[in-house]
């Protein structure tokens, strides 16, 4: 690989890594208007271990608020991010380990996920956008009625 491809694959590295850390913190924010800023219009995503995948920014955006509007403040921890790039596509993995709390300060209650992101991305005109996501969730604890469950 000469320098030049070598730089182009660190920067699109890189910017992947924003990308997921970007979506990361639109979630606890609830920054809603924000969420094609990362992820493309017809994405397909399974966040639920079922192997099922749904399609769409608005199915995505409703999967989202269906857990993160009924809860008080969320984080969500990204971390050990592999991407590999070919060209104007991607795929990138990463833990996730996301933590939500009740709205009520006085209320201890937590909901924890531990998983893995599995993400394929594209190259457009504006920058990378996620166009696949499969969440692996691998352990939960703590009182899932904090996300409406």
């Amino acid at each position: 690989m000469n320098n030049d491809a070598l730089l182009r694959t660190l920067l699109d590295e890189r910017e992947i890594g924003v990308q997921l850390a970007t979506l990361a913190r639109i979630l606890d924010e609830r920054a809603w208007d924000r969420v094609s800023e990362v992820v493309a219009p017809e994405v397909r995503f399974d966040y639920s271990n079922s192997g099922h995948e749904q399609a769409g920014l608005h199915a995505l955006l409703a999967n989202f608020r269906r857990f993160l509007d009924v809860c008080g403040p969320s984080q969500h921890l990204i971390g050990s991010i592999i991407v590999s790039v070919d060209g104007d596509r991607a795929h990138s993995r990463c833990y996730v380990q996301a933590r939500h709390r009740t709205p009520d300060p006085a209320d201890p209650r937590l909901f924890d996920s531990n998983g893995e992101y599995v993400d394929d991305w594209e190259r457009r005109a504006e920058g990378w956008r996620m166009v696949r996501r499969v969440a692996r969730w691998q352990s939960q604890s703590g009182d899932p009625a904090v996300i409406g469950f």
